[in-house]
């Protein structure tokens, strides 16, 4: 026989209103009361209706996470960090009161895959989506964005990006905390210069995402500031963000500028494809050429030598993006966080060897 909300509420003898507020946890109840509530739903196990609910009630108990590539310890992190957040603590019983399921959505950087899973979510009347990572520089995709994005703000779903810059012209985002990729980039370069560096090749990351764009003109800022800047189009190669994208940027880049003493990545995936190539070509780090990354992501500590990096607090990100999701924070003022970017020094840099 199947078990209603009735027949919860009746074991716990409350009404089948407050047991709904329980169970969905938009309304305060008393502790007492909510123990109760939680026990004759354990004693009986039943099972809340989740699409019954969600028709009745503005949103379901569903969030949606969506990165580019759940493989990468950058979208890991932020991701594993927001759903710490939406599923909440618990009360270490393993009952369900008032905590939210996160779905992480893995888009694999197609932008048709994006505006899917988000279909999909508004369909599913999602409480929130968190969007992370960078975003692609498309005047048509932006449209569109913009245009589910509000459809999704407008059933009362929350929407939080968590490492991307606000969409232009679009006031459904609740808040944008985003890295401030381009002062970390000038640092990282203004070391390298520091250190006696010239001629510094750059391994940069798509030309259509706003992460590539915005680290690439911190670079170049610092070179311009130095007097450094000159062909700069011969010393930056493009590519995705993974480790073989790394390793071939790195051998065209040196085939092309054998002079080169420095290689910044676009990121420490891509920066331990360089180290490799560096390494193919029988050269030494750092001593025969400096390579550095990007975003201190855990491995980058324990490479031979540990990688010059610029740290972003992924999990912190991550972490407060999934309390802005559950309206457990309040949003920035406008809308918008920068989230500093700290350069870390290791081993993979060194003043460029005299010849």
């Amino acid at each position: 026989m199947t078990v209603t909300l009735a027949d919860v509420a009746a074991r716990a003898r409350v009404s089948p209103a407050t047991v709904s507020r329980v169970l969905n946890g938009n309304y305060p109840v008393a502790s007492s009361t909510r123990e109760r509530v939680l026990r004759a739903v354990d004693d009986l196990d039943y099972v809340l209706n989740g699409p019954a609910s969600s028709l009745a009630a503005a949103t379901s108990d569903l969030v949606g996470i969506l990165v580019n590539d759940i493989a990468d310890p950058f979208f890991g992190i932020m991701a594993g960090a927001a759903q710490s957040e939406i599923g909440g603590p618990g009360d270490g019983s393993g009952r369900a009161g008032g905590e939210k399921l996160a779905v992480v959505c893995n888009t694999g950087g197609s932008p048709e895959r994006e505006l899917t899973y988000l279909t999909l979510l508004q369909r599913q009347r999602a409480a929130a989506v968190v969007l992370t990572g960078g975003a692609l520089e498309d005047p048509a995709h932006q449209a569109a964005m913009a245009a589910k994005l509000a459809k999704l703000a407008d059933a009362g779903t929350r929407i939080v990006f968590c490492g991307r810059p606000p969409l232009p012209d679009s006031d459904a985002v609740v808040a944008a905390l985003t890295f401030d990729n381009r002062v970390g980039a000038r640092r990282l370069t203004e070391h390298l210069i520091a250190l006696g560096h010239r001629r510094i090749g750059y391994v940069a990351g798509p030309v259509e995402r706003t992460t590539t764009r915005h680290r690439l003109e911190g670079h170049r800022e610092a070179m311009k500031a130095a007097g450094l800047y000159g062909d700069e189009e011969n010393v930056t190669v493009h590519g995705p963000y993974d480790r073989s994208s790394g390793y071939d940027a790195t051998l065209e880049l040196l085939r092309r500028e054998p002079g080169v003493t420095a290689v910044v990545a676009a990121n420490d995936t891509v920066a331990l494809g360089a180290c490799a190539a560096v390494r193919d070509l029988g050269l030494r780090i750092p001593e025969d050429v400096s390579v550095a990354g990007f975003d201190d992501l855990p491995f980058s500590v324990d490479a031979v030598p540990a990688l010059t990096t610029v740290r972003l607090p992924l999990f912190e990100a991550g972490a407060r993006a999934g309390r802005l999701a559950m309206d457990k924070e309040t949003p920035p003022p406008g809308g918008v966080a920068t989230i500093a970017a700290e350069l870390m020094e290791r081993g993979s840099t060194a003043p460029p060897r005299a010849d």
